[in-house]
């Protein structure tokens, strides 16, 4: 099978979090299984990653790449806002190669990348299937524009496709209301890098590194520091939880401007300043270490349709804390890890069951392999290619040597 797979941002751009190693990870096992596989993305800088500068070619559409065995082709950005670029060649990609697919996924929404190449799919009979990754639902910031977008691109786009892609039994739910037709829905969970998993081989290293007292709890954040995903209310409840002993660590890149400077200013007005560390954003070998020190991973957001950072925790057996607005809270719950209401009062109490009650802790770190078996990503992209060959099979096997 011929599979694009279409996204605004891939690799080397990890500092856009979580969909960047989703695609990677669903792109590099279909090709493991035979399949012929591209990306089209977004060029977001690629002369800022000068390790990237003996590996790219020149294309015809942009810069091309080979990696994990999958084609990635980078189309010049013009502009950008925020998630949003206008990329030249995006329209001579669609008329010389889309013809080459058999089938087309696309990730996200609130961009021109995915409407304009689902255009072409429509106008040449070309399969695919929209994964909205938690997008479906307008929050957080810009909502005006968000519903113009849905206006103008998302219903024909949405319309168009042959199946949604829920990463939860929560984002099923939304699509349901939103009236989605429940045929149309495949269910399919965000897995974990295999590699992942955490070793004692540079255990101590990240607390050494940054000060940190080999004897306390490490309580971990790891996302985006955004106001949805609830690091606000963390540091409160660790000021409560942990008056005197304990370190929390907040780590990931700045999604919103000035909103590590309000992270900050909590942890000053809360008294526990100097038992905090932000560390910023924190990629491949240096997360491993910082998992391998982790005691404790907490993420109290406000909406997250999946939470990819608590499974890649669950995964290097670290028992979690998460709000019950997170999609993956029904796997989690009461097997990995405690799933709260999110006031601070239960995160509160939520850290300091874990800190103070070990068969509790321990019982939820075993039940920790439970989890993580059933989110392999070599499983769940073969799911992934099964629905890619039921729609095929809908529509009577629709390739290019058909059409």
């Amino acid at each position: 099978m011929n599979i694009l797979h279409v996204v605004q941002a891939y690799y080397p751009f990890q500092e856009q979090g979580g969909p960047v190693v989703k695609v990677r990870a669903l792109a590099s096992n279909a090709a493991q299984h035979a399949h012929r596989v591209t990306v089209l993305t977004a060029d977001l800088g690629l002369a800022n990653k000068p390790e990237m500068a003996n590996r790219l070619d020149k294309c015809t559409w942009g810069s091309r790449l080979v990696l994990d065995g999958v084609e990635v082709v980078y189309l010049p950005t013009i502009t950008r806002y925020r998630a949003l670029t206008v990329n030249r060649h995006v329209i001579d990609f669609s008329r010389d190669r889309l013809d080459q697919f058999e089938m087309v996924h696309f990730y996200g929404l609130y961009d021109l990348l995915g409407p304009i190449v689902a255009h072409f799919c429509r106008r040449l009979g070309i399969s695919y299937v929209v994964e909205p990754m938690g997008m479906y639902r307008p929050i957080d910031r810009s909502l005006i524009s968000k519903r113009i977008w849905h206006r103008v691109f998302g219903r024909s786009f949405l319309r168009g496709s042959n199946r949604l892609v829920a990463t939860s039994e929560a984002e099923q739910e939304e699509f349901l209301s939103g009236g989605i037709p429940s045929p149309k829905i495949v269910v399919r969970y965000n897995g974990i890098d295999k590699n992942l998993s955490c070793t004692s081989s540079t255990r101590g290293a990240f607390r050494a590194k940054w000060n940190l007292p080999p004897n306390e709890p490490l309580i971990l954040f790891l996302s985006r520091l955004i106001p949805r995903k609830g690091a606000d209310v963390l540091i409160e409840a660790f000021a409560q939880a942990c008056p005197e002993n304990g370190r929390l660590v907040i780590a990931g890149p700045e999604g919103e401007p000035k909103y590590g400077a309000y992270l900050k200013k909590c942890a000053r007005e809360s008294g526990v300043e100097a038992r905090i560390v932000f560390t910023g954003p924190l990629y491949d070998e240096e997360k491993r270490a910082m998992l391998e020190d982790t005691d404790i991973f907490a993420l109290p957001s406000r909406y997250e349709n999946f939470a990819n950072v608590a499974a890649e925790a669950i995964a290097c057996r670290i028992p979690v804390i998460i709000s019950d607005a997170c999609g993956i809270s029904s796997l989690v719950s009461g097997v990995a890890g405690l799933v709260i209401p999110l006031t601070r009062a239960a995160l509160a109490q939520a850290i300091e069951s874990l800190i103070c009650d070990r068969d509790l802790y321990e019982r939820l770190q075993q039940g920790c392999p439970t989890v993580a078996a059933q989110l392999d990503w070599s499983l769940l992209s073969a799911q992934m290619e099964n629905c890619y060959a039921e729609v095929l099979a809908e529509n009577g096997g629709h390739s290019r040597s058909s059409r």
